[in-house]
């Protein structure tokens, strides 16, 4: 029989321990080898036994998560997967624990914690086996240039819309937080316009558009209904909502909407890569990062067939080589490029 995967929970509260062990226990691969009140406690636990993922909470007595994940990530590195709170402090430690090699979020309100962990029981342990795959390690974030003159350029952008016939959309899962920094970063300030799902839950993307546009040079914010796609613009799939690309003559915009989960995603790539294909067929480049499962590999292949050009990242420079790989499997994709190659890339195919 396979071995189970090993989990460490570390929460200070004795609800959120007890029902996030009973949420990974229900699932037959996974096993909860302890759980620990705080850091200290969760030392003590890896000094006797290493466990294949660390569930950790941030907010605790005697030491934080982040300290206890820097610690972790410059001694002994182990997928670690980060459970915050819903709150804008809780998302900015979020997005801070993922900087510093943390590989997933899992979000949980500070009232009726117990249900809603319940109730995400499948994601929760799909979470948790996607971050077993992944080899920690630390991944630094890009560096961006900020001359005078380009912070220069981007304050003074004119207020004037400019239509763009290319759309460029991407989805990315595990991994993707630090995939799309590196190529959004690389984009010029006049790119195309460009629509992006990526895996992570609600009330966390607002936040991590807002350091994205601090990287880049284009504007990137969370999607709201109605948003037109810009030339220079990027817009975040909020978390919790599907994206979907839409057309009215030569305006492209978004829709937000809530509906069921596709391929166990809400926002799903599929979903954005579908409308991608119907209202921007062959002006549109689909871009697949880093991600565990299938999620966005029908859609990618629909935008192909619709005459659109499509990469995927190389399994080397991937976290979790699953969402790119069953998009080839599908012949659904054009180019396997290294993560380093894909700014260009879209570049080249979006001029």
């Amino acid at each position: 029989m396979k071995p189970k995967l090993r989990v460490l929970i570390v929460d200070d509260s004795a609800t959120v321990r007890q029902t996030l062990r009973a949420v990974l226990e229900s699932d037959p691969e996974l096993e909860v080898m302890g759980t620990a009140i705080d850091p200290l406690a969760a030392a003590q636990h890896i000094r006797d036994e290493v466990p294949d993922v660390i569930l950790l909470d941030i907010e605790m007595p005697r030491m934080d998560g982040l300290t206890f994940l820097d610690r972790v990530m410059q001694q002994h590195p182990i997928p670690i997967v980060i459970c915050s709170t819903l709150t804008e402090r809780g998302s900015e430690s979020a997005l801070d624990a993922l900087d510093r090699g943390a590989v997933e979020v899992i979000a949980k309100p500070k009232l009726g914690t117990k249900t809603f962990l319940e109730e995400s029981r499948v994601q929760i342990c799909a979470t948790v086996k996607a971050a077993a795959q992944v080899k920690p390690r630390r991944l630094e974030r890009p560096g961006v240039r900020q001359d005078a003159t380009a912070m220069l350029a981007k304050a003074s952008r004119p207020g004037r819309l400019v239509t763009t016939e290319k759309v460029v959309a991407i989805g990315a899962s595990t991994g993707g937080t630090e995939a799309l920094a590196q190529v959004l970063s690389a984009l010029p300030i006049d790119g195309p316009g460009v629509v992006v799902v990526q895996h992570m839950p609600e009330h966390f993307t607002a936040q991590f558009a807002k350091r994205l546009d601090g990287l880049c040079a284009m504007r990137v914010k969370e999607a709201v209904s109605g948003d037109s796609l810009l030339r220079g613009h990027v817009l975040i799939a909020p978390g919790g909502k599907h994206l979907l690309l839409q057309r009215s003559g030569a305006r492209y915009f978004v829709e937000v909407r809530d509906g069921p989960l596709v391929a166990r995603h809400r926002p799903s790539v599929d979903v954005l890569f579908r409308s991608t294909a119907r209202y921007a067929g062959k002006n549109a480049v689909g871009v697949i990062l880093t991600g565990m499962g299938d999620d966005g590999a029908q859609g990618m292949l629909e935008l192909k067939q619709a005459g659109a050009t499509t990469l995927a990242q190389d399994e080397a420079t991937s976290v979790v080589y699953g969402m790119p790989r069953e998009a080839a499997k599908l012949g659904a994709v054009d180019h396997i490029l290294g993560l380093h190659e894909i700014s260009g890339a879209i570049l080249r195919h979006a001029a």
